[in-house]
């Protein structure tokens, strides 16, 4: 009966493992711009739900709990999914991205809402695919505005540094102009008794 028992565990632990192996595969396959994929779950779920897989999922694939080397790759892929869908903003970025696919499908197609092929499998399936290249050109999109942003933060602060260095050397020379002024004025002061000498020195021309 132990023996039983012995193999029984060994087949439920090797069964666990093959499961967290599965879906540490599954979480690197999935597309990383998705949220919902790598969470394997879709758009419209509550935050509930969304913790809930999370939480599950994170307890299957922690690196702690398995041997497998790409498992903190898929955690920290887990992880930042999870986060995106807890940020409203993100979220509603990727909404939209994933319904402009869904509209472009129809619009290519010349379906409408009502066409019976959106409730097709294979409908899903392009679905899916079309989302990856909205959500391509989300990010590449989100990209260059963050690289325009960034050029304009980095030439007002160019300027910020300019106007700065200005007032420094501006300062600097107001306090040597303001250091040298007794100088200034014992020079100015030598050169006027000088002149005077000069004059008393100059001989009279006799007349005739």
């Amino acid at each position: 009966m132990a023996e039983d028992d012995d193999a029984f565990a060994a087949l439920e632990k090797e069964a666990t493992e093959f499961n967290k192996d599965a879906e540490i595969d599954r979480i690197l396959k999935a597309f990383k711009l998705d949220a919902y994929a790598v969470l394997d779950t879709h758009p419209g779920v509550t935050q509930d739900v969304i913790k809930n897989i999370y939480r599950k999922k994170s307890l299957l694939i922690h690196p702690d709990k398995t041997t497998n080397p790409a498992a903190p790759d898929a955690f920290d892929r887990l992880k930042k999914a999870q986060t995106e869908l807890s940020d409203d903003k993100t979220r509603e970025r990727l909404d939209e991205a994933i319904a402009d696919a869904r509209m472009l499908l129809i619009r290519e197609n010349k379906w409408t809402v009502d066409s019976p092929e959106l409730q097709t499998a294979d409908f899903q399936r392009q679905w899916r695919e079309k989302s990856k290249f909205t959500l391509i050109e989300a990010e590449a999109r989100r990209r260059r505005q963050l690289k325009a942003q960034m050029q304009e933060e980095g030439r007002e602060q160019q300027k910020a540094d300019e106007e700065l260095e200005a007032r420094k050397r501006k300062r600097e020379h107001e306090q040597s102009w303001e250091q040298t002024r007794d100088g200034r004025i014992n020079s100015w002061r030598d050169f006027q008794k000088g002149k005077g000498g000069e004059k008393k020195k100059k001989k009279v021309k006799p007349l005739g």
